[in-house]
């Protein structure tokens, strides 16, 4: 659990709620397909069906900062850097306004690009 205390109290997020905002965040950014799951099994990526984002994120906490690992799928023929930059300004507005948590660093993996 990663919480937030203040003068008024305690909120206590899982770790599931939290990678689901990030992973909804992520989805809604131009260019971006879909999150990826590394296959165990036979050690490929594969694209994440909606109900599923959680996992192609990867959330590490210290000190009450947040570190944020994605696992993303592009639309080809986009800027990368561009669709990296615009997905880590949302993540970043939405986990810090609508949680309420601080976000240390965000790391972007492009794992795939789409035709």
């Amino acid at each position: 659990m990663i919480g937030l205390t203040n003068e008024q109290g305690h909120i206590s997020y899982s770790e599931d709620v939290i990678a689901n905002v990030v992973g909804l965040s992520t989805m809604e950014c131009y260019g971006v397909v879909g999150m990826a799951s590394k296959n165990t099994k036979d050690g490929l990526w594969e694209l994440i069906r909606v109900e599923h984002l959680n996992k192609g994120v990867k959330i590490n906490s210290k000190n009450n900062e947040l570190s944020i690992d994605l696992f993303v799928v592009v639309e080809y023929g986009t800027k990368i850097s561009v669709i990296a930059n615009n997905i880590i300004k949302k993540v970043r507005y939405n986990v810090e306004n609508y949680l309420g948590l601080k976000v240390n660093h965000i790391v972007v993996n492009i794992e795939g690009v789409r035709f």
